[in-house]
């Protein structure tokens, strides 16, 4: 019985592996680079086009299979995202650029709470999309999910909202540019806002290469190294997350109960592989290193992509109608607080 059990959940797994080896290959067409989509998008999709096809005609028994990509393949794949960072990169962008990264995820998780109750929203849907808008979109979603334990469509439906406005920023934000609506701005100014507003680490990428095609101004450099000082918030803020629902007492419903206070433990290890490439930066020659970030990236990518797709793949169509068109509208004010606030924030500060 228990190799039986077994087999059932690599059967779950195979097949998210399987999605994800499809969404790698998706994501590679030209047509879907250009709109900057990741396979950890690309991934989702599929699993919710999975979910709404041929869900109910494969064996139930593989389901813990795929519930096992979305949990522990998740928290995997955000332990090793830090190793995409290092503490050095912070230093190079001086202190402004800190502080408007740390107002920026402050401010949006704070109005996105209260948008939320506004809305008359549910609190998990308003944390994961608040989270998703003020750290690195979907990653950030991801990384939530664990500590605030809630359903997967609503992780899914955090991750549509944050992928939508970031996409339409990735190409707004170039036009604004050469529209003149950026001239208050030094070009150090351009960069920290498109870093500390912008969603995911591509669209930083896409729209500080638009702005700057030449690199004559380093704005993509320094708007993803921006990006990346708001990507190491993740860890401190699923802390203090954690402490706060365990305080609370919310449960996986968002009703009272009692609820012991946990350490999310992969977020501690986020932290540590940081630190672990930061100290390797002047240890280990620059080669060798680079490769082998490159093979952990590629293989995190992966893993990321794994989770992405198994929580597409618990996410029917019916739990968006129910969700209605409430977390967009949320996502939207957060849109708007991003672009505005955002522009008066790094005017003020950095200039």
């Amino acid at each position: 019985m228990f190799k039986q059990n077994k087999a059932e959940v690599l059967h779950g797994i195979l097949l998210i592996v399987l999605f994800s080896f499809s969404a790698f290959y998706i994501a590679g067409f030209e047509f879907v680079k250009s709109l900057s989509l990741s396979p950890l998008i690309v991934g989702i999709i599929l699993g919710m086009l999975y979910a709404n096809s041929l869900r109910n005609k494969l064996p139930e028994t593989w389901v813990p299979g795929i519930k096992f990509c979305s949990k522990t393949v998740l928290r995997t794949g955000v332990v090793l995202y830090g190793f995409r960072l290092t503490f050095q990169q912070v230093a190079e962008v001086g202190m402004n650029a800190i502080i408007v990264d740390a107002i920026i995820v402050v401010g949006t998780i704070l109005l996105g709470i209260l948008l939320g109750k506004a809305l008359k929203l549910d609190s998990q849907t308003s944390l994961m999309t608040s989270t998703g808008s003020a750290i690195c979109g979907a990653a950030a979603v991801l990384g939530a999910e664990p500590v605030v334990r809630c359903e997967p469509h609503k992780t899914a439906v955090a991750v549509s909202t944050v992928v939508i406005f970031g996409t339409l920023s990735m190409f707004l934000y170039p036009i604004a540019y050469r529209m003149g609506w950026m001239e208050g701005l030094s070009d150090m100014g351009v960069a920290v806002y498109v870093g500390s507003t912008l969603h995911e680490v591509a669209h930083v990428v896409g729209a500080g290469n638009a702005i700057d095609p030449d690199g004559v101004l380093h704005i993509a450099d320094t708007a993803t190294i921006t990006k990346m000082i708001r990507v190491i918030m993740l860890a401190p803020v699923l802390l203090v997350m954690s402490l706060c629902l365990s305080s609370a007492g919310q449960d996986a419903v968002g009703g009272a109960q009692k609820r012991k206070i946990t350490i999310p433990w992969f977020a501690v290890y986020f932290l540590i592989a940081i630190g672990v490439n930061s100290l390797l930066e002047g240890i280990v020659p620059g080669e060798g290193l680079q490769t082998t970030r490159e093979m952990i990236s590629s293989f995190d990518t992966f893993l990321l992509t794994m989770a992405m797709t198994a929580l597409g793949a618990e996410t029917g169509i019916e739990k968006f109608k129910q969700a209605g068109a409430k977390p967009f509208l949320l996502a939207f004010g957060l849109y708007l607080w991003l672009v505005f606030g955002g522009y008066f924030l790094v005017k003020l500060i950095v200039g």
